[in-house]
């Protein structure tokens, strides 16, 4: 059996059969009779895509299901047992088995993708620390920067926080450009000792 006609080809009704008839016809797919098989399929399709419908809760995967189940029915059919129960409950078990299988699937499918999401997701950034950080240090730099002579403060307050270059800030104080230097450069060092860091 290369392929099962899907159920949109399918009788308008079924015919209703007994569960002994249903039961030879199982028995007879599994010695390979395809025109048996062809009657079981015509027997019980629709209340086979009903039962998968219901579990699935939609009909495209409700027909992937059925073709499945009848796939599993045409190659196991020798397995089905009638003292076991009816051929009926034989099929309606292996049909809800492959469709709870495929309602698992496509949650665990959802839970990778939900997981994979959650777990590239970028973190939003915890500012409040760095901003207590740099509150810290500005505090730092200001009390050192008050340990400076008043000359050393505004060279560097010109240099470092005006951005301003060594001539343009010997302009601004009307100095020489060494002497701007070398103020720059003491309230450097000086800067550097007060906040206590190493050279």
């Amino acid at each position: 059996m290369d392929q099962i006609r899907p159920l949109a080809s399918g009788p308008a009704e079924e015919e209703p059969l007994a569960g002994d008839q249903l039961g030879q016809l199982l028995k007879l797919s599994g010695r390979g009779d395809e025109s048996a098989f062809a009657e079981l399929y015509d027997a019980t399709a629709k209340r086979v895509f009903g039962l998968a419908l219901r579990v699935v809760r939609d009909p495209a995967q409700a027909e992937e299901v059925c073709q499945e189940a009848y796939l599993e029915i045409w190659r196991t059919a020798t397995r089905y047992d009638e003292d076991r129960g009816s051929a009926l409950s034989w099929i309606f078990t292996l049909v809800h088995r492959k469709a709870v299988d495929r309602v698992r699937s496509a949650e665990a499918s959802t839970r990778r993708d939900t997981t994979y999401h959650h777990k590239n997701q970028p973190v939003e950034h915890d500012t409040t620390a760095e901003t207590v950080q740099a509150s810290f240090e500005a505090r730092r730099v200001r009390t050192a920067l008050d340990a400076l002579t008043a000359v050393q403060r505004e060279a560097l307050e010109l240099a470092y926080f005006g951005g301003y270059t060594h001539t343009e800030v010997a302009t601004m104080l009307d100095l020489p450009v060494g002497t701007a230097k070398t103020r720059i450069r003491d309230g450097l060092i000086r800067l550097r000792d007060a906040m206590g860091v190493g050279a």
